[in-house]
């Protein structure tokens, strides 16, 4: 049964690389069994290169680790995050596992296990053009929620909970995820599964590619 699951993920993380542009993120919030919660941003290395070449104009890497913690450093710059209106939220040491399809995992801090209430703004590809990230939130005894960040909603969702799922505090359009970031999704939850499994979230053991400055 675990072959056949680790099969299915491989093939959802090809199609989802296939499907991967540069103007298309998934941003995961991922609750673990012991109630830790994981971060997960994904995208394209050629969108991870174009925002570190526009942020760090002046201190080009020369390494793909310092272009790792560059990619770590932006995150946490752009990537903001909070819970029942408290932002006492901190990312951990982030991991990157490089690759045409670029992952950033980060344990997250802070999180209160009684959720009311979610306010997420993800600028990290905000210089490319009609960039568009789908937020999936995975909390234990929720279903599913998947949202989409774009440049109609600046980037931000405001969510409450109602019952056992979140919802956005004024409903419009750009809560509608497409097939395409769908696909995107289900592939990047394989590949999330996937990483959680062969501890990558630690910082060891990690692929590195080579990088053209």
């Amino acid at each position: 049964m675990k072959k056949f699951i680790l099969i299915v993920a491989v093939f959802l993380m090809s199609l989802g690389m296939k499907a991967h542009q540069a103007d298309i993120s998934t941003t995961m919030l991922m609750e673990k069994e012991n109630g830790t919660w994981v971060l997960q941003i994904s995208s394209s290395l050629t969108a991870f290169q174009h925002e570190i070449r526009t942020h760090f104009a002046e201190t080009p890497y020369e390494t793909p680790e310092e272009f790792q913690q560059m990619v770590i450093e932006h995150i946490k710059n752009n990537f903001h995050l909070s819970f029942n209106d408290s932002q006492n939220i901190t990312l951990g040491n982030g991991a990157v596992r490089l690759g045409h399809e670029t992952k950033v995992v980060f344990q997250v801090f802070g999180i209160p296990s009684d959720i009311k209430s979610a306010w997420v703004k993800n600028t990290v590809f905000d210089d490319i053009h009609k960039s568009q990230s789908a937020l999936v939130l995975l909390k234990e005894g929720f279903s599913k929620e998947q949202f989409v960040l774009n440049d109609a909603n600046n980037h931000t969702v405001e969510l409450q909970v109602n019952g056992n799922e979140f919802a956005e505090v004024e409903e419009n359009n750009t809560s509608l995820i497409s097939a395409g970031l769908l696909l995107i999704v289900i592939a990047g939850i394989a590949a999330l599964l996937l990483l959680m499994n062969s501890r990558l979230i630690k910082n060891s053991g990690l692929t590195v590619v080579s990088l053209k400055n």
